[in-house]
């Protein structure tokens, strides 16, 4: 992947980066010169590091394995002394380290894999919300589990209009319910992927941005598009009209969550269908060897999607997807401008 996003999200990385180790050295400053104990402790490690390193490289097999258990046995004794007196400051053990933004990769962008320098999950991540999460995912921080308002939700059943025996609050219980099941088995290959259906604002963005929000957490990546933009994107890629430096559809394909929203909304052709069944497949024979879980929002019914779409498609969703249908009054009306 070569871009002038990627080359400026790296140099972003690289500042961010460059930041926290400064601020590290002037925590550290500030702290040594209030306790010069500390100091004499820093200068003993350092100078363990560096007989380490002559050890390793001039002393025999035999030698060098009791020089350096009997430096670890040092170090650790000194790095035991420093944090009890950060411990007495009030300070945690980490104060003098950088605090990087993500401790996989130490803010570089790349982590270690079988060997290889690969991408890791925060670098892959930034560069989805720039080029397709962006219009998407931008309400995380007031669209998650810590701000759901189940009293948005009627307590009040009624089978005429929604077609169930239980209220919609129940429902959207149980639905939360579900969501934390998935977010809970996200590595269980098992588990299986969702589809919302239901009509405009029952809150089915609303629970997609929530579980978004959890598997970010858990270091995973998410992308996420409505199926009109995903398709045309990808079409657009595909014959040459648009070449933005990233390969959408292998993106789509490996990311560990995609999340296509208002399936249904778009132009429907034989190619989208194609292109539609490519992901969908593709995504599920994935969890052979790696985890990608997929979520569809749509507004059509379970039979509206089966009239729509392929056998092929509808015999995937029927198999692999766990369906959950929303239901109550539009929460948009309820809640004016705010928020759940």
């Amino acid at each position: 992947m070569n871009s002038p996003l990627l080359k400026q999200v790296l140099n972003e990385y690289s500042l961010k980066r460059q930041k926290a180790i400064e601020d590290a050295e002037n925590r550290k400053k500030e702290l040594l010169e209030i306790n010069p104990k500390l100091q004499n402790i820093e200068n003993e490690l350092s100078k363990i590091s560096i007989e380490a390193a002559k050890a390793v490289i001039t002393a025999d097999e035999d030698k060098k394995k009791k020089i350096l258990a009997e430096l670890k046995k040092n170090s650790n004794a000194l790095i035991k002394e420093k944090n009890n007196i950060l411990k007495e400051l009030s300070k945690s053990t980490d104060f003098l380290k950088p605090h990087f933004e993500c401790n996989m990769c130490k803010d570089t962008g790349f982590v270690e894999k079988n060997g290889k320098s690969v991408m890791c999950s925060c670098l892959k991540q930034e560069i989805y919300n720039i080029a397709y999460n962006k219009s998407n995912m931008g309400n995380l921080d007031r669209e998650n589990f810590s701000t759901f308002n189940i009293r948005y939700f009627s307590d009040k059943p009624d089978k005429e209009r929604f077609k169930s025996d239980i209220s919609p609050r129940e429902n959207m219980n149980l639905l939360r319910e579900k969501a934390n099941n998935f977010i809970e088995n996200f590595d269980d290959p098992t588990e299986k992927n969702l589809i919302f259906t239901g009509g405009t604002g029952l809150g089915k963005t609303f629970l997609s941005n929530c579980i978004a929000a959890e598997v970010l957490k858990q270091g995973k990546t998410v992308l996420y598009q409505t199926a009109p933009v995903m398709l045309d994107s990808i079409l657009d890629e595909k014959f040459g009209k648009s070449d933005t430096g990233f390969n959408l559809m292998e993106n789509i394909l490996t990311t560990n969550l995609l999340i296509i929203d208002d399936l249904g909304t778009e132009k429907i052709s034989e190619t989208k269908i194609t292109e539609l069944f490519t992901i969908i497949n593709t995504r599920l024979l994935n969890q052979n060897h790696s985890i990608t879980k997929t979520i569809i929002s749509t507004n059509l019914t379970v039979n509206e999607l089966f009239s729509i779409y392929t056998t092929r498609i509808g015999s995937r969703l029927a198999g692999s997807y766990r369906f959950l249908r929303f239901f109550g009054d539009d929460i948009r009306l309820k809640k004016g401008k705010k928020e759940i």
